[in-house]
Protein backbone atom coordinates (compact mmCIF):
# COMPACT_ATOMS: atom_id res chain seq x y z
CA UNK A 1 0.00 0.00 0.00
CA UNK A 2 1.21 3.27 -1.03
CA UNK A 3 1.60 6.39 1.68
CA UNK A 4 -0.16 9.05 0.96
CA UNK A 5 2.16 12.14 1.51
CA UNK A 6 0.52 14.70 3.36
CA UNK A 7 -0.14 18.18 1.85
CA UNK A 8 2.02 21.06 1.96
CA UNK A 9 1.32 23.58 4.71
CA UNK A 10 0.67 26.90 3.05
CA UNK A 11 3.14 29.52 4.17
CA UNK A 12 1.24 32.04 6.60
CA UNK A 13 2.37 35.57 5.83
CA UNK A 14 1.84 38.71 8.16
CA UNK A 15 -1.08 39.80 5.59
CA UNK A 16 -2.95 36.58 6.72
CA UNK A 17 -2.96 37.03 10.05
CA UNK A 18 -3.65 41.03 9.91
CA UNK A 19 -6.78 39.68 7.85
CA UNK A 20 -8.24 36.95 9.80
CA UNK A 21 -7.49 39.45 13.45
CA UNK A 22 -9.62 41.83 11.49
CA UNK A 23 -11.93 39.63 10.39
CA UNK A 24 -12.23 38.14 13.52
CA UNK A 25 -12.89 41.87 15.31
CA UNK A 26 -15.19 42.35 12.76
CA UNK A 27 -17.39 39.38 13.49
CA UNK A 28 -17.58 39.69 16.64
CA UNK A 29 -18.07 43.28 16.67
CA UNK A 30 -21.64 42.43 14.61
CA UNK A 31 -22.44 39.56 17.05
CA UNK A 32 -22.17 42.18 19.54
CA UNK A 33 -24.45 44.27 17.96
CA UNK A 34 -26.94 41.41 17.86
CA UNK A 35 -26.93 40.88 21.89
CA UNK A 36 -29.89 42.10 23.73
CA UNK A 37 -28.09 44.42 26.83
CA UNK A 38 -30.45 44.99 29.64
CA UNK A 39 -31.51 48.62 30.62
CA UNK A 40 -30.69 49.46 34.07
CA UNK A 41 -33.87 48.45 36.30
CA UNK A 42 -33.44 44.52 34.30
CA UNK A 43 -29.68 44.71 35.15
CA UNK A 44 -30.46 45.56 39.13
CA UNK A 45 -33.24 43.03 39.30
CA UNK A 46 -30.68 40.40 38.07
CA UNK A 47 -27.90 41.38 40.54
CA UNK A 48 -30.28 41.18 42.87
CA UNK A 49 -31.41 37.16 42.29
CA UNK A 50 -27.49 36.34 41.97
CA UNK A 51 -26.68 38.12 45.04
CA UNK A 52 -29.93 36.68 46.52
CA UNK A 53 -28.88 32.94 45.11
CA UNK A 54 -25.38 32.94 46.63
CA UNK A 55 -26.94 34.29 49.98
CA UNK A 56 -28.91 30.86 50.15
CA UNK A 57 -26.27 28.67 48.48
CA UNK A 58 -23.84 29.82 51.00
CA UNK A 59 -25.91 29.74 54.21
CA UNK A 60 -27.19 26.31 52.54
CA UNK A 61 -23.29 25.00 52.46
CA UNK A 62 -22.21 26.65 56.00
CA UNK A 63 -25.39 24.51 57.58
CA UNK A 64 -24.18 21.08 55.76
CA UNK A 65 -20.64 21.73 57.02
CA UNK A 66 -21.54 23.05 60.69
CA UNK A 67 -24.06 20.05 60.55
CA UNK A 68 -21.12 17.33 59.41
CA UNK A 69 -18.44 18.64 61.86
CA UNK A 70 -21.13 18.41 64.24
CA UNK A 71 -21.86 14.19 63.50
CA UNK A 72 -17.87 13.74 62.69
CA UNK A 73 -16.54 15.70 66.09
CA UNK A 74 -19.48 13.28 68.18
CA UNK A 75 -18.31 10.24 66.36
CA UNK A 76 -14.88 11.31 66.83
CA UNK A 77 -15.56 11.89 70.72
CA UNK A 78 -17.52 8.26 70.58
CA UNK A 79 -14.68 6.28 69.20
CA UNK A 80 -11.71 7.49 69.98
Amino acid sequence: MAKNNPPAKEKVTLKMRWDATRQYFTSSYRELKKVHWPNRQQLIAYTGVVLFSVLLMSGLLWLFDTGLSFVLEKLFDAFA
